[in-house]
């Protein structure tokens, strides 16, 4: 029997490349997108789409049930720095859609769930080296707080209620077909494209600022292995550490450099600094290099190398 997918915030970053993705594996007609507006027509345009709104369970019920959908990505959400500017709708967004999908699933309408968290559950106090698995976590923006909160519900739904639901905390995350979306890591995108246009880019973190972060390939590659293992193999039910690569916006500036010696940078920190300090500068993911043997592919000069060429196909 084929796999019924429903992507829930497909126009959005990590939802566009991972609908592109899941459609060439398993087909356009078994993979249905959606998202609250046509804001991606590339998406809306490119196989079966729908409009949901992640927030009304009735939405997101009756598309479950109208294309027989076994398998949810709920990758809708409202990030970091968005998410400080409206504290209240990003935590209305982020946990509401989520219990919607869970109740689904108890439900028995759907058997799987992938829910995506991220390292902004971690805090000032989180071990910032090598940050462990299980550690403390006091996070301090409303996007780490959903994020934390919403690992919680996902290990609560397991035990109580056994719905299997698998979820990865996103590092950093680089892309060069989809613009920013409002998140602190963003300017590890940005940069690329301001070296392309205007040989000159000013950072909002300071140039020392090491942060995790990953190419987008190697993240939808941990999304779908990760929902492809074995049930008894993901044994992490709240959320895996997940993680690739460390680097500085200096570090990302040099790699630029060696294509585009001209390229310049200045650094003016903003708000997002703060948010940044709070998160760890490097992740151990032994758990899930060892439990369903995630292995990433993309180091700063692959990125580097990609962004650019890829970028200036774009501009062109």
């Amino acid at each position: 029997m084929s796999k019924k997918i429903l992507i829930i915030g497909a126009c959005g970053q990590i939802g566009s490349e991972l609908t592109f993705k899941l459609r060439e594996l398993y087909g356009d007609e078994n993979v249905v997108a959606s998202d609250i507006s046509y804001s991606n027509l590339e998406i809306v345009n490119s196989g079966i789409f729908e409009i949901v709104d992640a927030q009304d369970y009735a939405s997101v019920q009756t598309c479950v049930q109208k294309y027989n959908i076994d398998t949810v990505y709920l990758m809708a959400a409202m990030l970091s720095a968005t998410g400080e500017k409206y504290p209240m709708k990003a935590w209305d967004l982020n946990m509401t859609s989520l219990f919607h999908v869970l109740n689904l699933a108890r439900a028995k309408f759907i058997k799987k769930v992938f829910w995506p968290s991220s390292i902004a559950v971690f805090g000032s106090t989180t071990p910032t080296d090598y940050t462990p698995q299980y550690t403390i976590m006091e996070p301090s923006t409303v996007y780490g707080i959903t994020k934390q909160v919403g690992e919680r519900w996902c290990e609560y739904y397991h035990n109580k209620y056994d719905v299997d639901v698998r979820s990865l905390r996103y590092p950093g995350i680089i892309s060069w077909k989809t613009l920013p979306g409002g998140g602190t890591t963003d300017y590890a995108v940005e940069i690329y494209h301001k070296a392309i246009t205007d040989k000159f880019y000013d950072c909002f973190l300071k140039e020392d600022t090491k942060l995790p972060m990953m190419f987008m390939d190697d993240a939808i590659k941990a999304t779908i292995d990760i929902m492809n293992a074995k049930k008894n193999d993901v044994k992490i039910k709240s959320s895996y550490n997940l993680a690739a690569i460390s680097f500085t916006p200096k570090e990302v500036a040099e790699s630029i450099k060696k294509h585009i010696p001209e390229f310049k940078i200045t650094y003016n920190p903003d708000y997002r600094q703060t948010i940044a300090n709070s998160w760890p500068k490097s992740i151990n993911d032994s758990y899930a290099r060892q439990d369903w043997k995630w292995k990433h592919k993309f180091a700063l000069e692959d990125i580097t190398t990609e962004m650019l060429k890829q970028l200036y196909k774009k501009y062109k």
